[in-house]
């Protein structure tokens, strides 16, 4: 089969590599024509619709694993999202979205795959169009959803990676922008590869959203004490950056100013239910302490 991965970074590599172990012929298209070793790398623009057609030819399966930066989200998402539908449309390939949880809003509760997109904060409204017009557009299409991630691979996107696992492995302090006692899930990258893999080649998965196997949720410090424990570190020190310094961070950094929206995600139990996708293709969730340890630098 032939598969077009939209994305080289920390999913779309993984994804990619993982296809290609498969035996499966892979296309990777990135601006940077990057890609894992083995795939046919083309340098395009995901919002060229006519480049990403081309680059689709032929295709059975293409992944959306494209994440422009938080505050570009309005501007960037919408062409690159027509070019994917107009890609999928005209191929008749299905479209795999690689999504999150921001369309749902704040949730009361376990997250569920049911729920109405409820979310009035700006990244929330655009993903919530963004899977609106996929199941509008006529094409076979799903949409995987995960958690925060973290895990081996990870970039500077992958807050609980950088902030959390690396310093407390390596007996430094832990510092969090938000309560570092309220559960939350987190999402291991090579789970996130294996889901899209899984929702790509089965029929199953199509016209519907899907959440990623994700283990229990867990604290801020109850990764960093397990972290430090299974590193043989000593406990760490975890220490919260005070709201107003957080406020203040802003002002220099869109990046920091984009998460002041999404903040709700941290101030109250963020939990997500994976069990549908479990129960339906038999994955779980990689061991959280296996997970753990795979993400502690080398």
């Amino acid at each position: 089969m032939r598969h077009v991965v939209i994305g080289a970074g920390q999913v779309g590599g993984q994804l990619a590599g993982l296809l290609l172990a498969e035996g499966h012929q892979v296309v990777q298209v990135s601006r940077s024509g990057s890609g894992a070793p083995g795939a046919v790398k083309v340098a395009a623009s995901a919002a060229d619709a006519d480049a990403l057609l081309r680059a689709c030819e032929g295709a059975d399966v293409i992944y959306n694993c494209v994440n422009p930066p938080y505050h570009r989200w309005p501007a960037d998402w919408p062409p690159m999202h027509a070019a994917m539908l107009r890609a999928a449309r005209e191929t008749g390939a299905v479209l795999v979205i690689l999504g999150n949880l921001y369309a749902y809003g704040p949730v009361t509760g376990p997250m569920t795959e049911d729920l109405p997109l409820a979310a009035t904060h700006v990244k929330g409204r655009v993903r919530a169009r963004m899977w609106e017009q996929a199941l509008a557009a006529g094409i076979r299409t799903t949409e995987v959803r995960g958690s925060d991630y973290f895990g081996p691979g990870s970039t500077g996107e992958a807050y609980l990676t950088m902030q959390v696992i690396r310093p407390a492995a390596e007996n430094r302090p832990v510092v969090v922008l938000s309560d570092p006692d309220v559960p939350h899930s987190w999402t291991y990258l090579p789970d996130v590869a294996r889901a899209l893999l899984i929702a790509g080649a089965d029929e199953r998965a199509w016209g519907r959203p899907w959440h990623v196997p994700t283990t229990e949720a867990l604290t801020f410090r109850q990764v960093a004490e397990r972290t430090a424990a299974l590193a043989g570190a000593r406990r760490p020190r975890v220490v919260r950056v005070p709201k107003a310094v957080f406020h203040a961070m802003g002002w220099g950094s869109p990046k920091m100013r984009e998460l002041r929206e999404t903040l709700y995600q941290f101030e109250a139990p963020f939990l997500l239910d994976s069990g549908d996708f479990q129960k339906t293709f038999g994955m779980t969730p990689t061991p959280i302490d296996e997970a753990l340890v795979a993400s502690i630098p080398r």
